[in-house]
C-alpha cells in the first residue's frame, strides 16, 4: 500500500505540474475578476488531476479485488467520488464564468 501511495503522489506531481506551468500563459489583469479567473483555471485543472488518480486507485482495487465484495465497494465509491469532485469543479467553473458575463 506504501508503494501505491508514493506511486500515486509521483502520477500526481507529474499531473499537476502541466497545471501550474500554464499560469505563466494566463491573463495578467489587475481586477479582481482577472485573478479568480487565473485562480479557478488552475483550480478546475488540479481537481481534474486528482479525480484521475482516484479513477486510476479505483482501477488498481477492481483489479485486485478477486471478488472481496468490500473492495469492489471501495472501488466504486473512488469512482463516485471522482465523479462527484469533476461535476464540482465543472458548476465552480461554469458559474464563475456566469457571473464573470454578467458583471
Amino acid at each position: 500500500m506504501k508503494k501505491a501511495l508514493i506511486s500515486g503522489m509521483i502520477l500526481s506531481t507529474l499531473l499537476v505540474a502541466p497545471a501550474i506551468a500554464s499560469a505563466a500563459t494566463m491573463s495578467t489583469g489587475d481586477d479582481l475578476f482577472a485573478v479568480l479567473d487565473n485562480l479557478t483555471i488552475v483550480l478546475f485543472n488540479i481537481l481534474i488531476a486528482v479525480a484521475i488518480i482516484f479513477i486510476i486507485i479505483a482501477a488498481f482495487f477492481f483489479v485486485t479485488a478477486q471478488g472481496d465484495a468490500e473492495k469492489v465497494k471501495t472501488a466504486r465509491n473512488f469512482v463516485l467520488y471522482a465523479l462527484i469532485g469533476v461535476a464540482v469543479a465543472v458548476l465552480a467553473k461554469v458559474l464563475v464564468n456566469w457571473v464573470d458575463r454578467i458583471a
